[in-house]
């Protein structure tokens, strides 16, 4: 009965984790500009991978590889969006435009006004 359960819940944690990488995906191909597409990979791709890990980590019978599953969601987690905002402010700096309907450049906006509190 319980062996029951958790294939459903691993198979439920792969299904979502699917759906979200799927997302990840169109939003590389749909969105307009490389922030965009960056926000969509970084986020969604992260949480598809760490849903797949945790189903890997529920259905492993071996102490060893849940743990290591679970060591990997939190490298995800803390790797993926350092990563991603780096990669965009690089990207910013070297003058990638935004998408020409963006609302407001606020780190131009930062600089020209000489209030740039970045550390980099």
């Amino acid at each position: 009965m319980i062996d029951a359960l958790l294939n459903i819940v691993v198979g439920l944690l792969l299904l979502a984790g699917a759906l979200f990488s799927l997302a990840a995906s169109i939003g590389l191909l749909r969105l307009p500009d490389l922030y965009t597409r960056m926000h969509s990979a970084s986020k969604a791709g992260t949480v598809g991978s760490g849903f797949a890990l945790i189903a890997m980590a529920i259905h492993s019978a071996d102490l060893g590889d849940s743990t290591r599953a679970i060591a990997g969601v939190v490298f995800f987690l803390l790797t993926a969006p350092i990563s991603a905002h780096l990669l965009a402010k690089a990207a910013h700096d070297m003058g990638y435009p935004l998408w020409s309907k963006s609302l407001a450049d606020e780190k131009k906006a930062e600089e020209s006004s000489g209030k740039s509190n970045s550390v980099y």
